[in-house]
């Protein structure tokens, strides 16, 4: 089930909903978790059963830590916690890493070792991140061990970001799983952040991936250079847009539970420096490996050699925590080393240019990176390259590229607008103009009316599409 499609708007988040607001406070967590499993189970009907595995062990775990700290046995606490991201880090490469595994045995060794074919589990790299944190924070004393295993569940369940993030710690809403706020104007700001998410996805991000899709599905000898860059622009945007409008939809439905999630993204294509744009895209992911890697195995604080191996471990299993290919390694990589470059010396540079240049320089950064990213092989990923730059093309441009700019132009051109402040802004300043003249019903009135406009339109282009479900739902 994903929250683009009609089922889940129109009956389970109405029914869910009703059942939680009606039900008494001691059984809200019983009634998230019986919906966060039913809605994991309509598209994971066996998974589920793995999922709930995780969510045992981790409860079990953070018990023993729990204990063994207060017993002062911080040893026998710390080999919990081992054993614990053991068993999280198996189950997730035995599902996620293992086909990618025995390729590349098979590649190097010639042999043939038959592939398991596993269906990867919807969301495991999130869920499974949650609850590696949820022991390591206890045991550094950051949270206490949740007793309940019923309210542990509706955490580690938790079907607002449960398939594709953000990646809710448990230090962060632990409070929230116990006690939390509901209030009306809460659950109109849940609404008001859904719908715009919804929009985002259904409105912008299905209609870049038509020409992004259509592009890299292409006979690649056939594609020009301006419609490589063209796809390769509309996809830079779907992205943003298809994980940014699920991150608002996340965080939207958790207030209309009472849940504060923390923010995932801050305008990341309005930066400047590569390592500006990560403290902006997913921020939970980065954060999450800032504090769980980079920083344990010394961060900055060693000397530079020792903080470049720091920045190249955290980028490789960031490109390997996306996906078990080749591609997103070097992307993971690619990043990694304009980030360390940054850090030596081009940093200091960058900012004695104008910033023109500087947002230049990040952007052309991120949509190379996006080839490697969206590109099904490195073989396809270079080609790809070579065209944009005009290496193997034999065209500047052609019949489809013009096609696609005739039937999608303002869609390219609202995403481009949307992905940067500037609406924001101006809202924030006709608001302060005219304070007085909008702080009344009318106001309200006219922003009721523009989500339900959002709405009717989404539903008609829901009801006329197929099944487009998130990126991020693969990770």
């Amino acid at each position: 089930m994903v929250f683009s499609s009609l089922i889940f708007l129109f009956l389970f988040l109405p029914l869910t909903l009703w059942i939680y607001y009606i039900s008494n406070s001691k059984v809200k967590n019983l009634i998230l978790l019986i919906a966060s499993l039913i809605f994991y189970a309509w598209g994971e009907p066996v998974y589920v059963f793995l999922m709930l595995f995780s969510t045992v062990v981790d409860y079990v775990h953070g018990l023993k830590v729990e204990r063994f700290i207060e017993l002062g046995e911080r040893k026998k606490a710390l080999r919990v916690v081992v054993s614990s991201a053991i068993i999280n880090l198996f189950v997730l490469c035995f599902f996620k890493y293992s086909d990618f595994l025995i390729e590349n045995i098979n590649n190097i060794f010639n042999l043939d070792i038959g592939l398991l074919n596993l269906p990867l589990p919807i969301g495991i790299s999130f869920y499974t991140f949650q609850t590696m944190s949820y022991t390591i924070d206890i045991y550094r004393g950051d949270a206490k061990a949740q007793k309940s295993i019923l309210d542990f569940g509706a955490y580690v369940a938790l079907f607002p970001q449960l398939v594709a993030g953000p990646i809710v710690r448990y230090q962060t809403i632990a409070t929230q799983i116990n006690k939390r706020e509901h209030s009306i104007e809460k659950f109109a700001d849940g609404v008001n952040r859904f719908v715009c998410g919804l929009t985002k996805k259904v409105i912008l991000s299905n209609q870049l991936a038509v020409i992004a899709d259509g592009v890299f599905s292409s006979n690649l000898s056939n594609v020009s250079i301006l419609e490589a860059w063209l796809g390769i622009v509309c996809y830079t945007l779907q992205i943003y847009f298809d994980f940014g409008g699920y991150s608002d939809m996340a965080i939207g439905l958790g207030k209309m539970f009472g849940f504060d999630f923390l923010e995932n993204f801050n305008y990341p294509y309005i930066s400047q420096t590569v390592s500006e744009f990560w403290r902006r895209w997913h921020i939970s992911l980065g954060s999450w490996f800032r504090d769980y890697v980079y920083i344990p195995l010394g961060g900055s604080r060693v000397s530079k050699l020792k903080m470049y191996r720091n920045l190249f471990i955290v980028w490789f299993l960031t490109g390997m925590w996306h996906g078990a290919s080749w591609t997103f390694i070097i992307w993971g990589l690619y990043f990694g080393v304009f980030i360390a470059l940054e850090k030596a010396f081009l940093e200091k540079v960058l900012y004695k240019i104008p910033r023109v240049f500087r947002h230049i320089y990040l952007l052309l950064i991120v949509v190379i990176g996006w080839v490697f990213f969206r590109a099904e092989n490195i073989t396809q990923a270079f080609e790809f390259l070579k065209i944009m730059f005009g290496v193997s093309s034999k065209s500047l441009t052609n019949s489809t590229c013009t096609v696609y700019l005739i039937d999608y132009w303002y869609i390219l051109l609202g995403s481009i607008i949307l992905s940067t402040p500037i609406a924001k802004v101006l809202k924030r300043l006709i608001l302060k103009v005219n304070k007085r003249a909008l702080d009344n019903d009318i106001a309200y009135l006219m922003h009721g009316l523009s989500l339900g406009i959002y709405m009717f339109v989404v539903m008609v282009m829901l009801c006329s599409s197929s099944y487009n479900p998130f990126l991020y739902f693969r990770f």
